[in-house]
């Protein structure tokens, strides 16, 4: 591809999906990973800290009704959702909705979705193991064990290095080096302790169910169901994170789309079971809140149906390790991203680089770690972690216009899963997500165009000549005829 061609035709170049899909096959990454392991790893990433804190933000603004704001939630998911398993099945390739945009709408709109998704990634599992340290110190208390906090909290918080933040990221990175199968079998382990935790908060509180909190049930009207589903929506995200295990699946066109759409059912389940506990046995009304701290209250509330601390010490421990999955499966989403914007020759080749052994990218792993233990362990992150949720509805929306793009493109290429009522789900998709972005604060733009505008700097200086594509390297591979179309 030529540099002397129009500006518009060289940033609106795209990636032949065949070529795509075949590079995969022989990309230095390791299938090892199983329908099990890809699922728990989309699970492990959506169930964080959230439902742990968000009840008790979420039900004063619907009261019982939040049930349906978390439904609400879960359908807007699900449009996006359906959509990233189709192109998961379609194109089963490390970096996600990167890899699906530049297969669909272009380069440069796919370097604004991997860009993007560096921040969130970035910034989001930074502030994570922020908490980390918080719900560790809570589940330490219970033993008389305190960390002190000029050493539990980044300065502006009271501290001066936050070591338990840094801890926990550099632990991730020694189980990423050992290789993708031993990350996904620890993953998997803390996944299944978080959600018996989970049914052990349920068990507990289920013993102080009262009916009658039930009612009324609407006392917030029908905006109050609205209100509360904005705020659980981003309970939910981490869904994707199947996606970007393509190249490392043993079998990718089977097995993404049911981790992502099964993630998402299995964590709805979960997350309405939560709440008829909470709500039961602590009350549903916006007043039974008061005075509450929203921060702690599975454990306040196990802590009070048993009568003891026991509760909401195993509760603190659920916390803890939700919390630890989630830094690896992110941090683990991240290099890969950077693996597949290296090999496409959008960053330098160093993040290409794949270790022989463990067929994993270690210098990807490094560079990440350094940049956000740094950022945790210095910085208080939590008005800037919010701000970066445009990034993902940034994605999903892409996500649900390649659909879109490659059925009109290529309809007649192999498709293991179809989103369904197309092209209704993934139009409702696109404007899920620009409602929600839409609904943001201003901080939240300011941002996103700071970044993008670096962004843009980087990819018009460097980028735009280095792509892969602007070399001309895939030029010469011509895919084979197109099946004819399977009714």
């Amino acid at each position: 591809m030529s540099s002397s061609q129009p500006l518009v035709k060289q940033v609106m170049r795209v990636k032949n999906p065949d070529h795509i899909v075949e590079e995969a096959d022989h990309g230095g990454l390791k299938r090892s990973m199983g329908l099990f392991a890809l699922l728990m790893f989309s699970v492990g990433s959506i169930i964080g800290t959230g439902i742990f804190v968000i009840l008790g933000e979420a039900i004063p603004k619907a009261g019982p009704a939040v049930i349906l704001s978390f439904v609400l939630a879960a359908v807007v998911c699900a449009f996006s959702a359906l959509s990233y398993a189709e192109l998961a099945g379609t194109i089963p390739v490390s970096g996600s909705s990167y890899s699906y945009a530049y297969a669909t709408l272009g380069e440069i709109l796919a370097w604004v979705c991997g860009w993007c998704l560096m921040l969130e990634y970035g910034v989001a599992v930074s502030a994570v193991a922020v908490g980390w340290g918080q719900y560790l110190n809570e589940f330490l208390a219970a033993f008389g064990i305190a960390i002190p906090p000029e050493f539990a909290q980044p300065p502006g918080e009271g501290g001066v290095v936050n070591i338990p933040a840094v801890f926990v990221v550099v632990a991730c990175m020694f189980l990423l080096l050992r290789g993708a199968s031993e990350s996904a079998t620890m993953n998997n382990i803390m996944v299944i302790i978080k959600l018996g935790i989970l049914f052990f908060f349920c068990a507990v509180a289920f013993t102080a169910f009262d009916g009658g909190n039930f009612q009324p049930f609407l006392p917030l009207g029908v905006a109050g169901v609205g209100a509360a589903a904005g705020q659980v929506f981003f309970s939910y995200i981490g869904f994707d994170a199947a996606s970007t295990a393509g190249e490392e699946a043993k079998n990718p066109k089977r097995d993404l789309p049911i981790a992502i759409i099964g993630s998402l059912v299995i964590v709805t389940i979960m997350y309405l079971l939560v709440t008829v506990a909470v709500i039961g046995a602590n009350g549903g009304q916006p007043s039974d809140y008061e005075g509450q701290s929203g921060e702690a209250i599975l454990a306040t509330i196990a802590n009070d149906v048993t009568g003891s601390t026991w509760a909401g010490t195993i509760i603190a421990l659920g916390a803890v390790i939700s919390i630890f999955s989630v830094v690896l499966v992110t941090m683990y989403g991240q290099t890969r991203i950077l693996f597949a914007m290296g090999r496409d020759g959008l960053l330098p080749k160093t993040f290409t680089k794949v270790n022989p052994r463990t067929q994993t990218p270690v210098n990807n792993t490094i560079i990440v770690t350094i940049i956000i233990a740094t950022l945790a362990a210095f910085i208080p992150l939590g008005q800037l972690a919010e701000a970066t949720s445009i990034g993902t509805l940034f994605a999903f929306m892409i996500v649900n216009a390649g659909v879109i793009s490659l059925r009109r493109s290529r309809p007649n290429m192999p498709r293991s899963f179809k989103t369904p009522l197309y092209p209704i789900t993934p139009i409702l998709g696109v404007v899920g997500c620009l409602y929600l972005i839409a609904s943001l604060a201003w901080i939240t733009w300011v941002v996103f165009f700071a970044w993008l505008a670096i962004g843009m700097i980087i990819y018009f200086t460097y980028g735009i000549k280095r792509s892969r594509l602007a070399r001309g390297e895939p030029d010469d591979w011509t895919p084979d005829p197109e099946p004819p179309l399977v009714s």
